[in-house]
């Protein structure tokens, strides 16, 4: 067990553990903030971990991590399953030209359909086509249940204080990184 801060043991598979981090970087700056390290590691870590898994799960399913985000976001959307180019590139935190990339993969692969609005503006209206909707119901369960059991060691009291963490961390950096 690696002590990482008061009363706070870490019984960690990392061969680096953050607290070594940190503690490297105070021996070698001493002065140079640290507080972080602890933190933001630990995410950047799990990070890359559950994209991998993730990529893994969607490799057998047969989609990609791309493709996976923008039916999501249709299939959230509720019917009819479709919503706008510049709403699809705000929801998916990718750009207009990302996500006309992602939506012409996936019209190719005739998963999504794309149109004009109705109402007289240069909208384009992305929505589902049946077999996006099919691809996404079967994928979804398979993507959300692997994550669950990735986070089945957390209890569900534990699971709540640290979503709700994570939220309050995120709304932070957000403000202050726009």
């Amino acid at each position: 067990m690696v002590p990482v801060a008061d009363n706070y043991p870490l019984d960690s598979p990392s061969p680096y553990p953050a607290a070594e981090i940190a503690r490297a970087w105070q021996r070698e700056r001493p002065g140079t903030p640290t507080d972080s390290i602890e933190i933001v590691t630990p995410l950047w870590r799990l990070a890359k971990l559950f994209a991998d898994d993730r990529r893994r799960v969607l490799a057998a399913a047969g989609v990609d991590p791309a493709t996976l985000d923008l039916l999501s976001v249709l299939r959230r959307a509720g019917s009819p399953y479709e919503l706008t180019t510049r709403e699809l590139s705000r929801r998916t935190l990718v750009t207009a030209g990302a996500i006309s990339q992602r939506i012409t993969r996936a019209e190719s692969s005739g998963l999504v359909t794309r149109r004009g609005a109705d109402d007289g503006t240069r909208a384009v209206l992305v929505a589902l086509t049946p077999a996006g909707h099919a691809l996404i119901e079967r994928t979804v369960d398979q993507v959300l249940t692997r994550e669950s059991e990735l986070v089945a060691s957390l209890s569900p009291t534990a699971r709540t204080h640290l979503a709700n963490q994570l939220q309050t961390l995120l709304n932070e950096v957000t403000k202050a990184t726009s």
